[in-house]
């Protein structure tokens, strides 16, 4: 009995980091059909995020230590919904009804984020505040003079390059007159651990089967956001606006819903639960550049399997792809096929990480070839749209 509950837990707990990871894509694929291959970097910024709370919190000494992980929570779906927001307003919004575009844009901005991370420094972030500041803050204010929107064009093309060449002059200056560290990044490309506060560590002991806290905390945590989610799309008007829009885009715009901002609400909330992922998802390693690439195409998997814009086949999906790839990386069917010698080679082939990955990629190849619109296939209205 309790093998079969180590099985299921550690199956549960798989599928909850899975799911958390997904539940964002799942509003950005599922609802509004925007392929972000930059997913994957939101959450690494979400860990990122937990790394710097971390650390200040540190400082201040003992209750603030053991209670970053909330801090974090809340400034890890800022800085990703914030990051997501000037994603869809920079770069998406340029780009719905076009897949293949929005892939190709989204997986440059991947990898200018991950080295980004790579590189950050004071030098560089002085250049970028003082390049935002000079060229959006001049077209905003230009843009409350008349006729601006005749020679916009022409007002960009004169200021983007002045304000990339003062950026650079400035930070340069700063650099050498108070010797910032220019060479020294504050991350690099080597992982950064963070310590989960005191009170996640260890288990809940039953009999011989331990279950760590950290495991639990991460389902709490992923069944918390899929109550907020819930709650959030079918009590508020928000919510039901989003839901609106995903069915039928023309009729909502007709009925006075500003289509744009629900595009960018939707985005930047997706974005933020991107962030919170990686708040859980530091707990269980270190964290570095190319963390959110190891969890970008599992998240897709649940995403599609459970059904594009179906949260609850997302749920069902993670639940089950996390316990078959635990099942099969733990050689947990060994008693049961140990009578049979091809089939105990089998399962000793697969019995690794890599090759139970293998194998549930196979066997969500063979299910998508049965079932292609996945758990829970849209049906009327929705599929028209």
């Amino acid at each position: 009995m309790l093998e079969v509950l180590e099985v299921i837990f550690n199956g549960l707990s798989t599928g909850a980091v899975l799911l958390i990871s997904s539940l964002g894509l799942a509003i950005v694929f599922g609802l509004m059909g925007v392929i972000n291959l930059a997913h994957g970097e939101l959450i690494m910024l979400g860990a990122y995020t937990t790394f710097l709370v971390q650390n200040v919190c540190k400082a201040f000494g003992s209750p603030w230590k053991e209670s970053y992980i909330f801090f974090a929570l809340i400034l890890a779906f800022i800085v990703g919904a914030i990051a997501g927001l000037i994603l869809e307003r920079g770069v998406i919004r340029y780009l719905y009804g076009r897949p293949l575009e929005t892939l190709l844009a989204t997986w440059g901005v991947s990898l200018i984020l991950q080295q980004f991370v790579r590189t950050v420094n004071w030098v560089l972030v002085i250049g970028i505040a003082i390049f935002c500041l000079l060229f959006f803050g001049g077209l905003w204010v230009l843009n409350r003079l008349p006729n601006f929107q005749q020679i916009r064009k022409w007002v960009i093309t004169v200021m983007l390059p002045l304000s990339i060449g003062i950026a650079a002059v400035t930070g340069g200056f700063l650099s050498q007159t108070y010797k910032l560290a220019v060479t020294k990044p504050w991350f690099g490309a080597q992982g950064v651990a963070v310590t989960a506060p005191k009170w996640l560590f260890g288990g809940l002991n039953i009999g011989t089967l331990t279950l760590p806290y950290v495991r639990l905390f991460i389902i709490a945590l992923t069944i918390a956001c899929i109550i907020a989610l819930y709650l959030f799309f079918q009590r508020t008007s928000w919510g039901l606006r989003i839901r609106a829009v995903t069915q039928n885009r023309s009729m909502s715009a007709c009925l006075g819903i500003p289509t744009q901002k629900v595009d960018a609400l939707t985005f930047a909330l997706g974005s933020g639960l991107a962030g919170v992922a990686g708040v859980a998802i530091s707990l269980l390693g270190s964290v570095a550049p190319n963390t959110g690439q190891n969890y970008i195409v599992n998240t897709f998997m649940v995403v599609v399997v459970g059904g594009v814009g179906k949260l609850v086949g997302s749920i069902v999906a993670a639940l089950a792809i996390g316990t078959i790839d635990y099942i099969i990386a733990s050689k947990a069917l060994l008693p049961l096929v140990a009578a049979s010698k091809p089939l105990t080679d089998l399962v000793e082939f697969f019995g690794s990480t890599d090759m139970a990955k293998v194998m549930v990629f196979a066997l969500i190849i063979v299910f998508l070839q049965i079932k292609p619109g996945g758990l829970f296939p849209e049906k009327g209205r929705t599929v028209d749209a």
